[in-house]
């Protein structure tokens, strides 16, 4: 089969862009034909490398722009160039596609943060871009759409007027393969190299935007856990330093950051459990990741979280709080002190199993055999 992939990006560990290169892998495994349509066949890959501060969010605002439009065009004309019986799926921003990937929903996401019409009306792109999906969604551009959680299909269904016979739910796997749990020496040796002491509790926080995942959260919970050391992974060196700058002394020394890094394994090896007290979620892969690599994970019930967790020794699902974050990491810290961390890493692992992208890709397989023959996309 020949696959056209349409995304903004293609690299693993960047949200949209690490879908879409798992998919294109397996795929591949498979012996599909799987081709890219990305920023370079945009014509927008000068927008693509990342900048700090205001420059970097209007180049991201660019790009969302230039792939909206002009990535439209170009894009439908790679689609109506392919041969019958291929198919092509969007991830991101085009409106082109036989199968768009809802990867969330941006009115969503305002709303738990709070200050909805604040949020939307100080960022003229959020309203460009509830406009581009109210016309995706409504007008028919795509035969089927994608959503990773049943809570976003809800909500395009009953919010976005999005037929309900062309809304499916499969969700985002995980490299079963790749995150694997820790040894005591990898997981002695990864600690070292953070500067963490060998026996103390490690929590893990992986994400850029630190205020809606809730990086403030777990730190201020942390204050209250002089036990704990708390591992961030990701964010732009001014968004560390306005985190860092809010922090007392004590609880600096035991905040230990990467900054933006290619591979998070080696900060999952150093941990305990991993926490992501997200406003809004669709389907989070760092917590699919952290619990194949053996870690407990504390979040809060948003997206997929409420199908993946239950409250248990292997996880916690909390309220949106200081005290629900504090409480979890007590909790499946004291279940740290009963069971040996081999079974808990086995446990979590077993949680992890059902979504792993050998499934996942092939339900891609499955629906791809039922969508209607390729048609050339409406204006």
């Amino acid at each position: 089969m020949i696959i056209l992939q349409i995304s903004p990006e293609f690299e693993p560990g960047t949200g949209v862009g690490g879908v879409a290169a798992a998919l294109e892998a397996r795929w591949l495994d498979l012996g599909h034909d799987v081709r890219r349509f990305g920023p370079h066949e945009a014509g927008c890959a000068f927008l693509a490398a990342p900048a700090p501060g205001v420059r970097g969010r209007a180049r991201h605002a660019a790009r969302v722009i230039w792939f909206s439009t002009v990535g439209t065009i170009r894009a439908r004309r790679a689609v109506r160039a392919l041969p019958e019986g291929a198919v092509s799926i969007c991830h991101n921003d085009a409106l082109a596609g036989d199968v768009y990937v809802n990867h969330g929903v941006l009115t969503s996401a305002m709303k738990a943060r709070g200050h909805f019409a604040w949020r939307m009306m100080r960022n003229p792109l959020h309203l460009i871009t509830t406009v581009r999906d109210l016309y995706r969604y409504r007008a028919g551009v795509h035969q089927v759409v994608v959503n990773l959680s049943d809570s976003d299909c809800r909500t395009l269904v009953g919010s976005y007027g999005l037929p309900r016979e062309r809304a499916v739910v499969i969700p985002n796997g995980v490299h079963l393969a790749r995150f694997v749990p820790a040894s005591p020496s990898e997981r002695d040796s990864a600690r070292q190299a953070l500067g963490i002491p060998r026996d103390v509790a490690v929590a893990v926080f992986v994400g850029h935007e630190f205020e809606r995942k809730g990086l403030p959260l777990l730190l201020a919970a942390a204050s209250d856990l002089p036990d704990h050391h708390v591992v961030v992974v990701g964010g732009t060196p001014q968004q560390i330093d306005s985190a860092r700058a809010d922090l007392s002394a004590e609880v600096a020394a035991r905040v230990h950051w990467t900054g933006r890094i290619p591979d998070p394994r080696r900060a999952l090896a150093a941990s305990d459990v991993l926490v992501l007290p997200s406003a809004y979620e669709a389907n989070p892969l760092v917590v699919l990741e952290a619990l194949a690599s053996g870690l407990q994970v504390v979040a809060t019930p948003v997206g997929s979280v409420p199908d993946t967790l239950v409250n248990d020794d292997v996880a916690r699902v909390v309220d949106l709080s200081v005290d629900g974050v504090r409480n979890g990491l007590r909790a499946l810290a004291a279940s740290r002190r009963v069971t040996p961390r081999i079974e808990l890493q086995a446990r979590a692992r077993d949680r992890a199993a059902p979504t792993s992208w050998d499934r996942v890709a092939q339900s891609y397989l499955d629906l791809f055999e039922n969508l209607r023959p390729r048609r050339t996309p409406t204006v």
